[in-house]
């Protein structure tokens, strides 16, 4: 994700812990490279586990990520649908919401 695209105060808390900051990043791509799951659908799971999770952040970033590597919005729609059984309807349905927001925003640009 290029710099012009992260969130200001992950930018602030880059310049305070840059060592922490570049190692949470390679311990994220190493993860991600580590097994035989392709890049995208890494990210589409990443994004379902923010669902769950309810975090509003992360489901933007990992939005985001997933737009950056080839998901279409079809694809990340579809991933947050399928926590309708999982997660519940209105969780999902604020997910959805979340990242159909930061699409909308990308799609202005």
């Amino acid at each position: 994700m290029s710099d012009k695209n992260k969130p200001s105060f992950y930018k602030k808390v880059s310049k305070q812990f840059p060592e922490v900051m570049s190692a949470v990043a390679g311990l994220g791509t190493t993860l991600r490279t580590a097994g035989p799951l392709d890049e995208k659908t890494s990210h589409l799971i990443q994004l379902a586990a923010a669902a769950a999770m309810q975090s509003e952040g992360s489901v933007g970033s990992h939005t985001r990520r997933a737009l950056e590597v080839g998901a279409s919005p079809e694809e990340i729609s579809h991933t947050l649908l399928l926590l309708i059984t999982t997660i519940g309807f209105p969780q999902a349905m604020a997910a959805l919401s979340w990242s159909q927001e930061v699409m909308e925003k990308k799609s202005k640009k």
